[in-house]
């Protein structure tokens, strides 16, 4: 027994008779106050405890000799499909011209619903079609004077275009008869008007480049990147613009891309729309294990007028949406990782264990000056 006796001496919860329990109403309300709020603060704490802890670290990029995915999708309101050109070059020195392969266009009403368009008959078809009662051996079209050898042909429209461009000649269709059976001009004017949108991607170097939007088909003449505006020169290039969708390779859980559904207006005039771009390559580690190489990117912008409407020009450069790009040699890794278990019962702990303690300050503040206040009204009644 007395082993017992000594034991209880070591309670840190003594006891109290309940004839000597004082229960009042501030108590009963601080009590439910306090149940509440702890039930609140535990199903808080479950919930984090059953989200993943997704932890950053930088380290130095060192890969090498990787492509560089860019996925876009992205509408212009007034510019119509056969005037934009899309482009990609970088400090390497590679150059993509008027890209079409992963890169798609669909032509939009003024209204931006997209317009259905009859089936293209390949130029092959149409040339045959038209010269099929020639009997003087295979067709062979005039270059206008852009051959670059002796007995080139050009068969097409487009085989005409390119000729002018690799001789650094502004082209015009009037009077080029592949053009005018092939309707070229026709095509143009019947597009006015209208919007495009354009989407897919492009694969570029791992370094430092742009890719643009711009009228006109591009061409390389002395080192230097042009676009052939001839055949728009009755044209206004209005370059407002949506953009849908604009990242740096594979999405993973809470990517945020600082561009998407960011709209540019243009009232009057043309000008170039510049987005200044630092890309940061990216590893996303599942819980399972898995990784995701992709990017992340920040952004500023900039626009220049090149001319007002009514006013001529004001400035020297090409109508166009630029996107000039940049690598960060920092790499960040995000990594998923289940949160602790121990961890949780502590702070479920530290929850009840904290709230009743402030709850039992504020009743005993609350029912001692009740009863300070009982006795001074008391005493002043007797007075």
């Amino acid at each position: 027994m007395d082993l017992f006796s000594r034991l209880k001496s070591f309670d840190a919860y003594p006891k109290t008779l309940d004839d000597f329990r004082v229960r009042t109403m501030s108590g009963a309300i601080v009590s439910l106050v306090s149940g509440i709020f702890i039930l609140w603060l535990f199903f808080s704490e479950v919930a984090l405890y059953l989200s993943v802890d997704v932890q950053p670290e930088l380290f130095v990029d060192t890969t090498r000799g990787e492509k560089l995915k860019i996925n876009m999708d992205i509408v212009f309101h007034k510019l119509p499909c056969a005037y934009l050109s899309v482009d990609a070059m970088d400090i390497s020195g590679e150059h993509q011209l008027d890209v079409s392969h992963n890169i798609y266009k669909k032509r939009l009403s003024p209204d931006g619903i997209p317009l259905i368009e009859a089936p293209v008959i390949k130029d092959s078809g149409i040339n045959s079609a038209a010269l099929k009662d020639q009997k003087d051996g295979p067709y062979c079209g005039s270059c206008y004077g852009a051959e670059r050898e002796l007995g080139d042909c050009c068969n097409t429209c487009e085989d005409v275009r390119d000729a002018y461009l690799k001789k650094g000649w502004g082209f015009n269709a009037d009077g080029v008869v592949q053009c005018e059976r092939e309707g070229f001009t026709k095509n143009l004017q019947e597009q006015q008007g209208e919007g495009c949108q354009v989407y897919g991607y492009l694969e570029v170097n791992k370094v430092a480049g742009n890719f643009h939007f711009a009228p006109g088909k591009s061409f390389q003449q002395h080192h230097m990147h042009v676009h052939d505006l001839q055949p728009f020169k009755w044209a206004e290039f209005n370059l407002s613009h949506t953009i849908v969708r604009l990242s740096f390779g594979k999405e993973y859980p809470g990517i945020v891309n600082p561009l998407d559904e960011v709209a540019k207006q243009e009232n009057g005039g043309a000008g170039m729309f510049q987005y200044f771009v630092k890309v940061v390559p990216t590893i996303y580690q599942g819980l399972d294990g898995t990784y995701i190489n992709t990017n992340q990117f920040s952004v500023t912008e900039h626009y220049k007028a090149l001319s007002v409407k009514g006013e001529g020009n004001s400035g020297h450069g090409l109508p166009g949406v630029f996107f000039m790009y940049d690598l960060s040699p920092i790499m960040v890794k995000f990594t998923e990782k289940q949160r602790s278990f121990p961890h949780f019962l502590t702070s479920v702990c530290a929850i009840v264990g904290g709230v009743f303690t402030v709850a039992g300050i504020i009743d005993s503040l609350v029912y001692h000056s009740m009863r300070t206040l009982k006795k001074k009204i008391e005493l002043g009644k007797n007075n």
